[in-house]
């Protein structure tokens, strides 16, 4: 009998050099767009050069978002990207650190895995970061793995060097070598300049990696002459040389590639039989962006307002349920704590929709139990996610259910009333993310709810990331007041999403759709806010 031949997975690796912020996470995820067109299965690697185990400790301010994953991991927002862009769903292992990689060297070091030899980074470091790539690959075609941060950072070397030495063992057919620099235009002399790139690819060629395409940065085309020069002077293929033009959407990237043909080379390249593209669905997606039929205007009262990429996922979810109404969303990114200062109605009076998203802290809680008040009186259609679900309880026992002093125990311990609260299984202490909820869990629907009406089916499976529980003692005093409990937990202990049936629209949910959302499949959630946004608006015009 013959043998069954196993796949052979490829590998791209994709670094970035002259300055961060260039785009990495986007045009892998753009890359895993195109060869998903092609019928090509890809699965995509983040590896981060920062000394975390993973970002879920580190300030949103600094890292921006904390995108989570279905098997309960903390990752780096671009894993948020990969998910928007293809069909494939992200795992622990899909996100890579530096803290990550030392941590599991130094417990096999502790255990006398290495029979009392010298621990390095070359070959101990090195060979743990290889064997994460080996680890990821499953049954996938295409493995896309990002690099975080910069060429010539001291903390990426050990994974340049771990690249390098991949390609030699694994062969140079089954691997290629993408490298996303900067062309910057100088508007005082009215030229596009490529010593950036020229020296980004010298700092990379050092290290041993000569890479296979250039993907360079720019604000307008590069003209053949121009990318004659790139490739000369980097020792790539002119037709290797890839225009990334600045995009009106980022979800016009994988078309702009496309044009450049980088995907047909990418698969030339690494010798993969493909059929042609169909990217009928990007265009129509890019289409209804860029020709809405309709426009609305959402407030997001947070505390993270000043730096977006900490709500990411959610500014992406908002635009997707606009995709699926055929409007542009306006959002008013409106900090909490100014609500508390200047008063609801001031900022709010002239909004279609209200949605109140995530968050830690105490800082700003009182603006956002503020807005929700607003919402609630003024039959404006709201939206709170997890923090935002919460304050929503604590609004609601405050000024309907009559207890006045009604609280979190996270931002109010002594509270006589705590309607948010740890369950009694956990414990506060200890290491930070050890008593968190974290990743997907089941969730029913009550029949004739605004969340059943929005899923159409009665069990759901979201993504989770918090502590704080709704506190069940007060879940019959909580009802008879008015509220509706419209989701909860399988066993009946955890209420999952709450309602107000006199109301338009207004729903919390103690988990984060937005994790879930994509252009191609925008959350059901987000559709139906986006959709009751516009009615509201069109109530206001017209009544």
């Amino acid at each position: 009998m013959e043998e069954k031949k196993t796949k052979e997975t490829k590998y791209i690796f994709i670094t970035g050099g002259v300055l961060s912020s260039l785009g990495k996470g986007l045009a892998s995820a753009s890359i895993g767009a195109l060869l998903e067109a092609r019928g090509v299965k890809v699965t995509i690697q983040k590896l981060d050069p920062y000394i975390n185990v993973d970002p879920g400790t580190m300030n949103p301010f600094q890292h921006g978002e904390v995108f989570v994953t279905d098997d309960g991991a903390e990752t780096d927002l671009d894993i948020g990207h990969y998910e928007r862009f293809t069909s494939a769903k992200m795992r622990k292992i899909n996100n890579v650190t530096t803290g990550g990689i030392y941590y599991s060297v130094i417990q096999k070091e502790r255990r006398g895995d290495y029979l009392g030899g010298t621990v390095q980074v070359i070959p101990h470091i090195t060979d743990e970061i290889k064997d994460r790539f080996i680890t990821v690959k499953g049954d996938y075609d295409v493995v896309i793995c990002e690099i975080g941060g910069t060429v010539g950072d001291i903390e990426g070397l050990p994974f340049l060097e771990a690249i390098r030495q991949f390609r030699l063992e694994m062969g140079r057919r089954n691997i290629i070598h993408i490298h996303l620099t900067l062309v910057p235009y100088i508007k005082s002399s009215d030229e596009l300049k490529t010593k950036p790139t020229q020296h980004s690819v010298r700092e990379l060629r050092e290290i041993g990696i000569q890479p296979d395409i250039l993907l360079c940065r720019t604000d307008r085309f590069l003209s053949p002459d121009l990318k004659k020069k790139i490739a000369l002077f980097c020792s790539v293929d002119k037709d290797c040389v890839i225009t990334a033009r600045d995009v009106e959407t980022i979800y016009e990237l994988p078309l702009t590639l496309h044009q450049e043909g980088l995907d047909k080379i990418i698969v030339d390249l690494l010798g993969l039989p493909t059929k042609e593209p169909n990217l009928t669905m990007w265009e129509r997606i890019v289409e209804k962006i860029k020709s809405p039929q309709t426009s609305v205007v959402i407030s997001v009262v947070g505390k993270y307002v000043n730096l977006k990429e900490s709500y990411k996922s959610l500014n992406e979810a908002i635009i997707h349920g606009g995709i699926e109404n055929n409007a542009t969303v306006n959002i008013d990114w409106i900090d909490a704590e100014e609500i508390e200062r200047r008063g609801p109605e001031t900022l709010l009076s002239n909004v279609d929709g209200i949605l109140i998203p995530g968050g830690f802290g105490r800082r700003g809680i009182e603006g956002k139990i503020s807005a929700i008040q607003y919402a609630r009186e003024n039959k404006i259609p709201f939206f709170g996610i997890c923090l935002g679900m919460q304050c929503a309880v604590i609004e609601f026992a405050r000024n309907v259910g009559n207890l006045k002093e009604a609280n979190s125990s996270e931002f109010a311990p002594d509270t006589p009333h705590p309607v948010i609260d740890l369950l009694s299984d956990q414990d506060a202490k200890g290491d930070k993310g050890g008593t968190m909820r974290l990743g997907a869990y089941p969730c029913q629907l009550k029949k004739n709810s605004f969340a059943y009406k929005a899923y159409g089916k009665r069990e759901i499976y979201e993504r989770h990331r918090h502590r704080y529980e709704f506190n069940n003692k007060y879940r019959l005093q909580m009802e008879e007041a008015g509220l509706s409990i419209s989701g909860i937990s399988p066993d009946g202990n955890l209420v999952e999403i709450i309602e107000i049936e006199d109301h338009p629209w207004f729903i919390g949910g103690q988990f984060h759709p937005e994790f879930k959302s994509s252009p191609m499949n925008p959350h059901p959630l987000f559709r139906e806010f986006i959709k009751m946004a516009i009615e509201n608006r069109d109530r206001r015009r017209t009544g």
